[in-house]
């Protein structure tokens, strides 16, 4: 079709060039693709819950403590160990000088802080806190404090520093007493420093703990507060609900308590009551993505967060099944039953009265009055459908029988679609659970084909809770692709009730997982594209979708081209055999490896040779060894490989369709460590699942790998049966849009995606709806690679008006934009 067929409204001249004036005029006519809008204001759409968008906060990529949590000071309570991370001591972020040792013994502060520093006469101990150092400005006061005791008493010289010297006066304190007392002192900081030391020297004999230094400016409160602008950027989303604390802290590790019993063991779930009461009683834990928790930030500083926010509290507990790769159900029924008590107590010190056990701990802690929690979530993308479920049935009831107003969140594994996801569904929807949360992470090609994925859930059934998702990177074209995808969610909110983006936060020295909503050092923070699109839904939300329909962008699909490939991911294999035959019998290539591999190119890591008859790669703790051969613009052919494992952790991954090493399908046979197979397809380098089943591959064994590709269909054979099919043939629509009506302003909301290079020259047609003929406008346009830095905004919002506004009307929306008009209904 051509891109002017679409042009449909008949508008005057003058409406035309009126309409257009707020815009530039673009370059060329053939930038500009044409669309229609057409909206339905007399019909009825669904209802927007003020909590519809809200934030998932986990403590991966140091977002608790050397983020969000305000502390300075690195492994505060010297409770580092190998348990953490296997390169951790109890004095790691710590210089000795003089003679100091970690003791773990009678003497200690309490049995929930462990160890404590043994501090000689004459020496000293010098914090590096995060990043590179801690950071101070000038001007600002920092709260130190710390727990010691001194048989004979001592003086404490505290000293906060860098490189270039001072950077306040030094502190002086006597420590008097020979029982442990927590002694304060306040600095004034004298310059502005990113690298600072703090440095505690004893003149005689001292035992220390808990040694800290907070800035004074804290978010809403202190002490124990949270770093300010880290709090702001969560708070000026406006997010109606903050899911925490995981995630996959939430479902690894052992589910014993921090106690004598059970050991004193390190890596725990995260379990609530480890995490109330005075800072220095809290337990410590081993973090999941490597490195300790000191769990400063706990239960109640989330309530007190969400409560300060204006945003629902939702918190998640373990339901004794792991996940995040560990995939075991725990069979013990005490320890079950005691973390369903777990779950009744925790809503008790969200709720209770103050009179009531839990809720006068609350009180303790400073807040009498309730946290008015209503959502709790059992569990987190458990990978054991049916032993999940088995438990969540029982932390439901019990819930459901003491406090029935209460909604209990289930889920459904942590991929979009497969059979775990299937069978979880199901085991949802007969069981009629309240809402159900998703998650996926797949690339922005995904997003922008998925837009409809909500269209066609059941109505009747469970709700969704989209607890965790994001396209695979950090440019503006993720944020476009996850843009277009909300339309999908605020067109279905009668379905999707929560939604959150995931992971939030970034310390760009400590990072596990990218990318990220929110990005920050020790002295500086900044929005990802990502948080601006996030940030351009959630505050202008509306209270109800007004039904529109949308024209969509001409497109030819063809047939799926690309060479082959073949790859490893932590496993050493031989291939052998590898034959490419034409749709018509013809051969398009073959290699037995009866000679040299110069037909094969090598695009990843790894280490391959021919040996044997084979063509082997022999580093099996190399990730994505891919070799290529054949032809790019090969289609409709049916590909064979012989594959045999050697050693590793996982399988083969045979590719297909490849373009180039970041556009391929490939097979993933015996992924996730060994446990399941899948058909991923990779799109400028992220990937997402098109087909998933168990399964695993077995080493020494040789497995027959077939391949057909018909045009746009796909056929995958194991050993001669057929294993699993696919058609590629969903497109990537790049123009989206939603409606709503914002009934406190009384304006419709008209939100636009234009995920491509062109410009999207488009008449909306408002129902015969009487409005203003001026809108305000906000608008996210930048290049589809654009990032923002910590030094570079390239990716920020901009505000106009658009004075063209009327029945019908026309509107460019520029190239790669989020575009949010607001019309005042008369």
């Amino acid at each position: 079709m051509s891109r002017t067929a679409r042009w449909r409204l008949g508008l005057g001249a003058s409406a035309v060039l009126l309409a257009t004036a707020a815009l530039p005029a673009p370059a060329h006519a053939e930038d500009v693709t044409d669309y229609a809008i057409t909206v339905d204001p007399s019909a009825t759409g669904p209802k927007i819950d003020k909590t519809m968008y809200g934030v998932f906060f986990e403590d991966i990529n140091r977002a608790a403590d050397g983020g969000l949590y305000a502390e300075l000071v690195q492994n505060r309570s010297f409770e580092y160990s190998t348990a953490d991370n296997a390169s951790y001591t109890p004095l790691t972020a710590w210089t000795v000088s003089g003679t100091a040792r970690v003791v773990d013994d009678s003497g200690r502060l309490n049995d929930r802080n462990r160890a404590y520093l043994s501090l000689a006469a004459g020496s000293s101990v010098t914090n590096a806190g995060y990043n590179t150092g801690v950071a101070v400005r000038d001007g600002e006061k920092y709260d130190f404090s710390v727990w010691a005791r001194a048989e004979a008493g001592s003086t404490l010289t505290v000293t906060l520093q860098d490189a270039g010297g001072a950077l306040a006066d030094a502190r002086r304190i006597a420590v008097k007493k020979s029982g442990w007392t927590r002694y304060k002192a306040t600095f004034t900081a004298t310059r502005t420093s990113t690298a600072g030391r703090l440095t505690v020297a004893a003149d005689a004999a001292t035992a220390l703990d808990m040694v800290s230094l907070f800035p004074r400016d804290t978010y809403k409160h202190e002490p124990n507060g949270l770093r300010k602008d880290l709090a702001e950027k969560i708070a000026a989303l406006r997010p109606g609900f903050v899911r925490f604390p995981g995630g996959c802290l939430v479902n690894t590790g052992s589910m014993q308590d921090y106690s004598e019993g059970s050991g004193w063991q390190r890596k725990r779930s995260y379990q609530w009551k480890d995490t109330i009461g005075p800072v220095e009683t809290r337990a410590t834990n081993a973090n999941f993505w490597g490195y300790n928790q000191s769990y400063g930030l706990g239960y109640y500083e989330y309530f007190r967060f969400a409560e300060d926010i204006g945003a629902m509290p939702l918190p998640v507990v373990p339901a004794l099944v792991t996940g995040c790769g560990q995939n075991k159900a725990v069979v013990d029924d005490a320890l079950l039953k005691r973390h369903i008590q777990d779950t009744l107590d925790l809503i008790e010190f969200a709720n209770g009265p103050a009179t009531s056990e839990w809720g006068k701990k609350r009180a303790e802690m400073g807040h009498p009055e309730p946290f008015h929690l209503t959502h709790i979530e059992v569990g987190n993308e458990e990978n054991l459908p049916h032993e999940f479920f088995a438990r969540f049935q029982r932390f439901r009831a019990a819930v459901k029988a003491k406090y029935p107003s209460v909604q209990v969140i289930s889920n459904s594994g942590p991929d979009d679609a497969g059979a775990i996801f299937d069978t979880a569904w199901k085991l949802n929807r007969d069981a009629r659970v309240d809402m159900v949360d998703e998650h996926y992470y797949n690339s922005p090609q995904w997003f922008l084909q998925h837009n409809d994925r909500y269209d066609s859930y059941d109505r009747s059934g469970p709700k969704v809770f989209l607890g965790e998702y994001a396209s695979q990177g950090n440019a503006f074209k993720n944020g476009l692709a996850e843009a277009a995808f909300m339309t999908g969610l605020e067109r279905n909110a009668d379905v999707v009730k929560l939604a959150s983006y995931a992971p939030l936060f970034a310390n760009e020295d400590y990072v596990q997982w990218s990318p990220d909503l929110v990005w920050f050092n020790n002295h500086a923070s900044w929005n990802s594209a990502n948080y601006e699109v996030q940030k351009l839904f959630m505050t202008n939300v509306g209270d109800r979708v007004v039904p529109s329909t949308a024209t969509g962008t001409p497109s030819l699909s063809g047939p799926l081209t690309g060479a082959i490939g073949l790859s490893t991911w932590n496993t050493g294999a031989a291939y052998d055999d590898v034959k490419v035959t034409a749709a018509d019998g013809g051969t398009l290539f073959g290699d037995d490896f009866s000679g040299d591999a110069s037909r094969w190119t090598h695009t990843g890591t790894g280490s391959w040779t021919v040996r044997d008859g084979s063509y082997v790669q022999t580093d099996d703790t190399a990730e994505n060894t891919m070799v290529q051969a054949g032809d790019p613009s090969w289609h409709d052919y049916d590909l064979h490989v012989k594959a045999t494992k050697k050693s590793g952790k996982e399988g083969f991954l045979v590719a297909f369709g490849v373009k180039d090493t970041g556009n391929y399908y490939w097979w993933n046979l015996g992924g996730w460590n060994n446990t399941q197979s899948a058909v991923e397809q990779a799109t400028d380098g992220g990937k997402s699942t098109l087909l998933a089943k168990a399964g695993s591959v077995e080493t020494g064994r040789a497995y027959d790998i077939d391949i057909k590709v018909r045009g746009r269909q796909v056929t995958l054979y194991l050993d001669g049966k057929e294993w699993g099919s696919f058609a590629d043939d969903k497109p990537a629509e790049p123009f989206r849009q939603v409606v709503t009506r914002d009934a406190k302003t009384g304006e419709l909301i008209v939100k636009v995606v234009n995920a491509q290079s062109a410009a999207a020259r488009t008449s909306v047609d408002l129902g015969g709806a009487r409005v203003a003929s001026t809108a305000k406008v906000t608008t996210l346009a930048a290049a589809p690679e654009a990032v923002n830095t910590e030094t570079s905004t390239a990716v920020a919002p901009k505000t106009s008006t658009f004075t063209g506004v009327a029945g019908k009307f026309t509107y460019t929306f520029p190239a790669n934009s989020v575009t949010f008009l607001r019309i005042k209904q008369k």
